[in-house]
């Protein structure tokens, strides 16, 4: 039996009783050997058996006392997953440092969710796990925003494999047009005449090294994740590319040893070099396509993220002095002028104002807004300057909640995504056994000899690659949600999303959530007066008013002129007169 031992911060304790109550309730729990409890620091240190209970078992023993343990969270961005059973070999990473509670890997946001018990395990530690695996975190310390280092370190991704494509491109594309065209060659005497050394073995060492940069350039991504694929005792999506565009280049290699040590007889003089260079531009131009997917799906939480301004004025000593958002703290006055975004949430205690708050509440009639009122950051301060002082900052702000409700909405799995990882677990060690089945049931079986044995043994290898089985699912979650976040509609979770096609009737609480938010002037209905008339009366009064019904009704006058009011008064709730 090999025990772990670790310090649990427990929360709700406030006397000798507690003390008890806890320790006999974490004594109670499978594979605890013993339990330690401290009641000056709130902690409490357990030995217990892994193979037995879990973190998460003691955690369940010790609330279902009434008392809990203090967790924390972290997002990190992972780079090098390619597919299912790379967001499986991650997990797995991150679920061996002790102290971490749940972990959440998703390969369409490429992001880990890692929940832990702050003091036992560290986030330096995560990382090391993850590098371990042979994967990456993208370092988010030196940027202003993580979402800034997360979007360059993805940008030059995208660059990359852009690169590695291009590279592809030019060495391929001439590979497969000469491949499929010296044959004709040969019959066209001009041609034979003048380059009489174009040859069908001159031709192959000029396919060789055609596809050898194509393979050692574009090939080593590949045979890289493979390796580090196979030491984690797994195979991915890699294992499969690199086996497949291997075997093709290989093969080839011993076809030019056949002619230069003369055994041609033995490995025949058909070489695959087009293959593999194929395979992997291909493989290559489906990742960077991937990659742009990737991208673009996280353009829903850039757009509410860009909602909340970088910089607040500041209102000390009676000066305004310009400091990040991220620099304010609660209790700061801060100065808000017409026209700008409100930095967090805050309660007014200066000037009145109109305030739009339709990026959260889908209406699109300003609310006013005097002293003792409450305004939402990223909201927008229409006409009056106001003074407010900040309540809520940082991660607690409304806007940065519907962020992370709309990113850990993202992050879930579906129940049709559950079933597809599940599947692509089992995937690539079938693929690989059906590979070994067909080579030697054409070979043995077939009698095509072991060129076309190879071939067709290669063609199971590249044609099976799950990519899509794994990433199709989770992309599809990411950009509805994404497209969802951008209309004004928040799911909770995939499930939500995945179940919203059985719905036959929706309710709302106001239609003003469904407009666009912008009225405008569809109909005109008058007794004595033409339709002309009337509405360059109405939009004469109107144009004196800031009122969204006022403003939609002047801009649909564009091709009258209007006349200046006198006397204008506007009554609240009743309208306008002059």
């Amino acid at each position: 039996m090999s025990t772990t031992q670790i310090n649990l911060p427990i929360t709700g304790m406030t006397c000798a009783m507690c003390e008890k109550n806890v320790s006999r309730a974490l004594s109670r729990t499978d594979g605890v050997a013993e339990v330690q409890l401290n009641l000056a620091t709130d902690k409490a240190l357990v030995n217990f058996d892994k193979s037995t209970t879990d973190l998460q078992s003691l955690i369940k023993s010790v609330e279902a006392a009434g008392y809990g343990v203090a967790t924390a969270s972290i997002d990190l961005p992972i780079t090098g997953m390619t597919c299912a059973m790379c967001e499986k070999n991650v997990t797995r990473a991150l679920n061996k440092p002790d102290g971490v509670i749940d972990v959440q890997v998703n390969l369409a946001t490429e992001r880990a969710h890692v929940t832990y018990i702050p003091g036992v395990v560290r986030r330096s530690d995560l990382i090391k796990a993850v590098e371990a695996a042979g994967y990456g975190v993208v370092d988010t310390s030196s940027a202003e925003l993580p979402e800034d280092a997360e979007a360059a370190a993805r940008a030059a991704e995208i660059e990359r494999q852009r690169r590695l494509v291009i590279i592809g491109a030019i060495f391929t594309i001439p590979l497969v047009i000469l491949s499929m065209t010296r044959h004709f060659m040969h019959q066209i005497p001009i041609i034979m005449q003048t380059v009489p050394w174009l040859a069908d073995n001159t031709w192959l060492f000029i396919f060789g090294a055609m596809a050898t940069p194509v393979y050692i350039i574009l090939g080593r991504q590949y045979i890289t994740g493979a390796i580090k694929s196979v030491r984690n005792g797994t195979a991915n999506m890699d294992v499969l590319v690199a086996l497949g565009s291997s075997a093709a280049y290989l093969y080839g290699l011993v076809v030019l040893l056949g002619i230069v040590f003369s055994f041609s007889d033995v490995v025949g003089t058909d070489d695959y070099f087009e293959s593999s260079a194929v395979i992997l531009t291909l493989i290559t131009l489906g990742k960077l396509l991937e990659a742009r997917a990737k991208g673009h799906t996280s353009d829903a939480i850039k757009k509410l993220i860009d909602l909340t301004p970088k910089k607040a004025l500041l209102l000390k000593d009676g000066q305004e002095q310009e400091i990040a958002v991220e620099d304010v703290v609660p209790g700061d006055q801060l100065v808000v002028r017409p026209g700008a975004h409100i930095p967090v949430d805050a309660v007014v205690v200066d000037g009145r104002s109109s305030v739009d708050e339709s990026m959260l509440t889908g209406e699109s009639m300003p609310v006013n807004k005097s002293v003792g009122a409450e305004v939402i950051g990223g909201t927008v301060n229409k006409q009056g300057r106001l003074i407010i002082e900040a309540a809520r900052v940082g991660s607690e702000t409304a806007l940065a909640q519907i962020i992370r409700l709309v990113e850990q909405a993202q992050g879930s799995k579906a129940p049709i995504q559950r079933i597809a990882d599940r599947v692509s677990s089992y995937f690539v060690p079938a693929v690989l056994i059906l590979a070994v089945i067909t080579f030697f049931s054409w070979l043995l079986i077939g009698q095509i000899g072991l060129p076309a044995a190879t071939l067709n043994a290669i063609a199971v290898l590249v044609i099976a690659c799950p990519c899509a089985l794994g990433l199709a699912t989770p992309t599809a979650i990411m950009v509805g949600m994404g497209r969802g976040a951008e209309m004004g509609i928040l799911f909770r979770n995939s499930e939500a999303l995945e179940n919203a096609h059985r719905l036959n009737a929706i309710a709302l609480d106001k239609t003003g959530t469904i407009t666009q938010g912008q009225p405008q002037v569809t109909q005109i209905i008058s007794d004595s007066l033409s339709k002309d008339d009337l509405l360059q009366l109405a939009a004469s009064v109107e144009r004196a008013s800031e009122h969204p019904l006022a403003e939609a009704i002047v801009l649909a006058v564009k091709h009258l002129k209007l006349t200046q009011p006198q006397q204008f008064e506007s009554v609240a709730g009743n309208g306008v007169q002059a």
